[in-house]
């Protein structure tokens, strides 16, 4: 089998979430962003070869997601993208796949990341791409015909670029041998005086190296955070969504806009439960459960045909 080093960016400081916490360290759905990459990155192999890039805040980071076999390089300073993949450089095993992903993107899908490791398949550069209505903020795709001959970071491009939807997510997939040969040539001219990872498309068009893209399947994958407002947003849609598959289950919710999962649930048939409930860690509700408003349940089964009363608190067992 083709070796798989997974690199997790997570060294940025977050200067606009505004808090002294890390930011892969705020919390969506009741885990830390950053645990929310590292469950995906473990569950792509057997026993994954893990390093996680710190730097802002490392101490604290590295002792939050601390596990058996999980590697930590810090950046210091930091230097851009391309200067956090370099510290990672002498983990990489010398051939096989590298693959990049965010510490700040927590809901990229398994399926989506094996897609791209696959038109990868160790011979290519391969990039996880999406289609944005407003693509601000976000590196944009450089197409010649259906290649693509670079990426263009917002703060670099032209008007012209800055009307392209097509993004880069910050995910990508290189053949590790020529990723580090890239990495060691990487400059930093440009406007911020940072080493760009993006820069290694050229260096892949001009090897004669293919680059191609893989696809998220939806936008809810790639969307990354970067303030207590995006943070809110994305929770809001992770719990629609966990809402949303409740429903197409059976279960009855009062409002799913104010249903709060925190782990996971798991219920019978006909569980219907009220508005502004919360459920954490692993949660289950037998058949007939019924659940009132505004209650917290904890790492609890639910027996069937139980009547949680309204207010209620209630953790274990």
């Amino acid at each position: 089998m083709t070796a798989l080093d997974i690199v997790i960016m997570a060294a940025g400081k977050g200067t606009r979430m505004k808090s002294a916490r890390p930011k892969v360290l705020h919390r969506l759905a009741g885990r830390s962003l950053l645990q929310h990459v590292l469950t995906t990155a473990a569950a792509l192999a057997e026993s994954p070869r893990i390093i996680v890039i710190t730097g802002h805040g490392a101490e604290q980071v590295e002792a939050a997601v601390r596990a058996p076999g999980l590697r930590f390089v810090r950046q210091q300073p930091q230097l851009g993208t391309g200067h956090a993949v370099q510290q990672a450089v002498p983990e990489l095993h010398d051939a096989g796949i590298t693959l990049i992903l965010n510490g700040d993107v927590p809901l990229i899908e398994v399926d989506t990341i094996r897609g791209l490791i696959a038109a990868c398949a160790g011979e290519r550069l391969a990039l996880l791409t999406v289609d944005l209505a407003d693509p601000t903020g976000y590196g944009r795709i450089v197409r010649r015909g259906d290649g693509i001959v670079g990426i263009v970071e917002e703060k670099d491009a032209t008007p012209e670029q800055r009307r392209l939807r097509e993004i880069y997510t910050g995910v990508m997939a290189a053949p590790t041998a020529p990723l580090k040969r890239w990495l060691a040539a990487l400059r930093n001219d440009n406007k911020q005086g940072e080493y760009y990872l993006t820069d290694i498309v050229a260096m892949a068009v001009a090897d004669g190296i293919g680059v191609t893209s893989a696809k998220a399947a939806s936008e809810i994958e790639v969307l990354g955070v970067n303030s207590p407002l995006q943070l809110a947003e994305l929770e809001r849609r992770l719990q629609r969504r966990r809402a949303d598959v409740l429903m197409e289950a059976g279960v009855r919710l009062a409002d799913p806009a104010r249903i709060d999962i925190r782990g996971e649930l798991v219920c019978g048939s006909d569980v219907d439960i009220d508005v502004g409930c919360i459920f954490e860690g692993q949660v289950e509700l037998g058949d007939g459960v019924q659940v009132g408003a505004y209650s917290l349940i904890a790492d609890a089964r639910i027996a069937p045909g139980s009547v949680v009363e309204p207010y209620t608190r209630r953790r274990g067992a």
